[in-house]
């Protein structure tokens, strides 16, 4: 059975169990970060050496980074409806995809700590004020985006890309600030939230 290493409330480590709902896929999840088993054991960096959740075993494989993890399911799977096989397909997903965790997650990681998690380190006003603005100013981005391209971020069906963006954008609905009107944006919310995944994964799952 596959196994997924780290703690429930990880937003990564989400990710790969709303993948394995819309897979189908049974899983062992070991507690790992968070409070939990500290991510600094020995015994974790043999799997990961880098000491990042969430790590995957899969017949022996071991996997990590979250969106890589997701992608591996997919195709793992043969879900051409999630991770298209051409190329072109596929780089329309992956792109959203390299987006969420190369710039979108920088926009919010300031703001989530000082308004949600309320850490002692994360209380600069201004800094609360400019990671509020690049967070908005992103969704914003997907707003248009979603208004041009139809239901789902890649297009008019689910796939990968929406898994990722999907846990963003419930962080954002968390954020106790004053947000702009992003009416494709709200749609987008409420179709993900008839997804059993995301309902337990993302609506329900945690922040």
């Amino acid at each position: 059975m596959l196994k997924v290493h780290g703690y429930a409330g990880s937003i990564n480590v989400r990710k790969v169990l709303w993948t394995c709902v819309e897979l189908g896929l049974p899983f062992e999840r070991v507690d790992w970060g968070g409070g939990t088993r500290p991510v600094t054991d020995a015994s974790f960096l043999e799997l990961n050496p880098v000491g990042m959740i969430p790590v995957i075993e899969d017949a022996g494989q071991v996997f990590w980074e979250s969106n890589s993890i997701v992608r591996y399911l997919a195709a793992r799977e043969h879900r051409h409806d999630l991770l298209p096989p051409d190329p072109a397909g596929r780089a329309q997903v992956e792109k959203w995809m390299d987006w969420q965790v190369s710039d979108f997650n920088n926009t919010w990681r300031y703001v989530f700590q000082a308004t949600v998690r309320r850490n002692p380190s994360f209380q600069d006003q201004e800094q609360i004020a400019a990671s509020w603005s690049r967070f908005c100013s992103a969704v914003q981005i997907l707003d248009r985006e979603l208004a041009r391209s139809g239901a789902y971020i890649a297009g008019p069906t689910f796939t990968c890309a929406d898994i990722v963006i999907g846990l963003s954008i419930h962080r954002w609905k968390s954020i106790p600030l004053e947000r702009p009107v992003v009416p494709d944006i709200d749609r987008y919310y409420d179709l993900l939230c008839e997804r059993e995944g995301f309902r337990t994964y993302g609506r329900d799952g945690g922040l």
